[in-house]
């Protein structure tokens, strides 16, 4: 058997002196959902930004545990600063190293190149999987008799807690035979620095760094100073070739021996070498590949969950969930039924996905999935009309996919129970209207659909009544789940539900399409009476579902208003242009951007559905499709290097906005380049048919 070996992966940056750099971004992810991220410049503009950011089990979740590390190479009487010689007025001025020359993501992982006439050097770095550990190493490419410094910055605290840490009196600091441990507080892990090479040394010289500003988050309007303190600096001799390496952790030391170095690099190549094996053969080169590890970074095994953990593994299986995005937020589970074919199915991850669907079973409380977990809590919240409705798409995407009955079997009751809740009625206003088999929802001070925007007690876009999309996946649920009982031979449950599935299709092109506008309303029956007539994308949904509940015939017109009016190169604007509440640009405080949020910004996930529509509507449109997606490319080397942003700006240049790395967008984009492929070799295949049965 041929042994799969994967090409490398490599995708340069070209960089400049500018402050670009300063908005270039890079993420390095553990499996836990740590991390390890920072901006091209290497100088830190958000409090996320750290070499190591540990998942720590609750209640404490993701710790900023080592921020900055100042760089600065000596040879003979010149000195080269590689960051900044004096780290406030560095970041004050955002100045940008002149000896940064090139970037580049090798196999998904940060590469730094610096020179000048008399050096080269290269720094990369990796993460362990599933441990709290990153691994640093500084290589000198050409020149001689170096001496390099590292002096560490820290300010332990929670990742996105206020940047006023811990007194610096509060840190203990002290050599072990293995390195160093600095310890803060007795309810956390130390931090472990171990400095490894030959010619390393270590030298005392605590020092405070005050008033240090985060640009990125000035301008979001957070707390944006803090301090630093660092415990010295560790100091190498480096000749042409030679290379050392700081680690750091909050793992036991016994963890931190067991790879050296090189062997850390060799087994994260080797873990991407198998995730590209295990991918489909489309998915094994080029964007696509990219993505693939890209959309690794988000599947996770949640620390601190103990009792579902060891519940899981009495039984074989492995707790799994799917973080939402990168920085901030935790998983959620709307977004992980949205990402789950992306990130799970479309890299041929079946196991997880079998393991979330299973996981996620668990949580289910009234006929509702959670919403989100909280940052180190244990339990989730369930404020959510649609989370629950995208379960039953993402269990059909896998079944259908795997074949797997036996995980049909375990989770059948529970989708049953889900749809008997939403039938009779649950929490947060969510249950059928019986005089239309309508779905609606709401209730005072709650946000239950995707556009969630909540600023204090404004939630900006409440959409109370029977939103589009939450019955476009209602009448999908009822679709797939009678479709499973006569898969199993119910077939007196499955009639009764294919009944309610009808009157569904039937009420809803009756209520919900507006010959007057030429495309559906937005919400019928809203809060306060009438329907919404906004331009929104959510009637999208109502033809990319597996089961389209809009009629066909309208499907045209309805795709033609929203390539109009919403497509942009980055996805679908969430609000369209000439309403009195579009906003052009998401940007500024919490509130301003709140009020943005579902008002015009564009969301880069929504181009999956757009795409799924387009094609069900334009059979072997295959041109269209490849003009939808082709800006993702491009893209994935300006704002988070190597992944897909959460939202961009509603008009150019369609600025990046939002988190740098978010699942559902990556998944989105995976999968639908992975469809345009299977659909143009499909076509040239029929093309090659054709010819060979004109020519006999």
């Amino acid at each position: 058997m041929e042994i799969f070996r994967a090409p490398k992966l490599v995708r340069h940056i070209k960089v400049d002196q500018s402050t670009t750099e300063l908005d270039r971004e890079w993420i390095v992810t553990n499996g836990l959902g740590g991390y390890a991220s920072g901006t091209i410049a290497g100088i830190n503009t958000r409090r996320f930004h750290g070499w190591l950011i540990a998942a720590l089990p609750a209640p404490h979740g993701r710790m900023m545990m080592l921020n900055h590390i100042e760089e600065t190479l000596r040879i003979d009487d010149r000195t080269y600063h590689l960051t900044a010689d004096d780290l406030s007025r560095a970041t004050q001025t955002d100045t940008v190293s002149p000896f940064l020359k090139s970037f580049r993501l090798e196999d998904g992982l940060p590469v730094f190149t610096y020179a000048s006439d008399e050096f080269m050097l290269e720094k990369k770095l990796c993460m362990i999987h599933k441990q709290n550990t990153t691994y640093i190493t500084y290589r000198l490419m050409k020149g001689n008799a170096a001496e390099l410094d590292l002096r560490p910055g820290i300010d332990i605290r929670p990742h996105e807690a206020s940047l006023r840490g811990p007194k610096h009196e509060d840190y203990r600091f002290c050599a072990v035979f293995n390195g160093f441990e600095l310890t803060v507080a007795n309810d956390l892990p130390p931090l472990l620095m171990a400095w490894v090479g030959d010619h390393t040394r270590f030298g005392l010289a605590t020092r405070e760094i005050a008033e240090l500003r985060y640009r990125i988050e000035q301008s979001r309007g957070y707390d944006s100073t803090g301090n630093l303190w660092g415990p010295g600096c560790f100091s190498v001799r480096l000749s042409e070739g030679d290379s050392a390496s700081l680690i750091a952790s909050t793992e036991h030391w016994a963890h931190v021996n067991a790879l050296n170095p090189e062997q850390a690099f060799a087994a994260e190549a080797e873990r991407q070498r198998r995730l590209l094996r295990s991918a489909p053969m489309d998915a094994r080169t080029g964007l696509a590949a990219e993505l693939v590890l890209a959309a690794d970074q988000f599947v996770i095994t949640p620390v601190g969950r103990t009792a579902d953990t060891v519940q899981a593994n009495s039984i074989g299986d492995q707790v799994c969930t799917i973080i939402a995005g990168y920085h901030w937020f935790t998983d959620w589970g709307r977004d992980t039924m949205i990402s789950l074919e992306g990130l799970t199915l479309s890299t041929g991850r079946h196991r997880e996905a079998e393991y979330i669907l299973r996981s996620f079973a668990k949580y289910i409380r009234n006929g509702l999935i959670p919403n989100m977990f909280p940052e180190g809590k244990t339990s989730g919240l369930y404020h959510t009309a649609d989370a629950s409705l995208w379960f039953f798409h993402a269990a059909n995407r896998y079944i259908e996919e795997t074949g797997d009955t036996e995980t049909l079997e375990l989770l059948l009751p529970k989708l049953l129970d889900i749809l008997e809740h939403h039938q009779k009625g649950t929490d947060f206003g969510i249950g059928v209207d019986h005089a239309d088999g309508l779905l609606r929802q709401g209730a005072d001070g709650y946000q239950l659909t995707w556009m969630d925007a909540k600023v204090d007690d404004w939630v900006v876009t409440p959409r109370r009544g029977k939103a589009i999309e939450i019955n476009a996946l209602w009448y999908n649920a009822l679709c797939v789940t009678a479709g499973w009982l006569g898969s199993v031979g119910d077939m007196g449950r499955a009639a009764e539900l294919s009944e309610r599935a009808a009157r569904v299709y039937e009420s809803f092109n009756e209520r919900f399409w507006s010959s007057e506008l030429g495309y559906c309303y937005d919400i019928v029956d809203q809060e306060g009476g009438g329907n919404d007539p906004s331009l929104r994308p959510n009637q999208v949904f109502s033809i990319s579902l597996p089961h389209a509940v809009l009629d066909p015939d309208r499907w045209q017109p309805v795709l033609n208003v929203v390539r109009e009016q919403l497509l942009t190169p980055y996805g679908l604007r969430s609000l369209a242009p000439g309403d009195p509440n579009y906003k052009v640009r998401y940007d500024g405080d919490l509130r301003v951007r709140d009020a943005a949020y579902h008002q015009g910004t564009v969301w880069a996930w929504l181009i999956g559905p757009y795409f799924d529509a387009w094609l069900r509507a334009n059979p072997d449109d295959w041109d269209s499709g490849r003009i939808i997606l082709a800006n993702f490319e491009a893209e994935m080397s300006e704002s988070g290097v190597g992944t897909i942003s959460e939202v961009f700006d509603a008009e150019p240049p369609f600025t990046p906005r939002g988190c740098i790395a978010q699942a559902w967008s990556v998944a989105e984009v995976l999968r639908c380049t992975l469809k345009l492929r299977a659909g143009e070799q499909s076509r040239i295949r029929r093309k090659l048919h054709k010819e060979s049965q004109a020519v006999r």
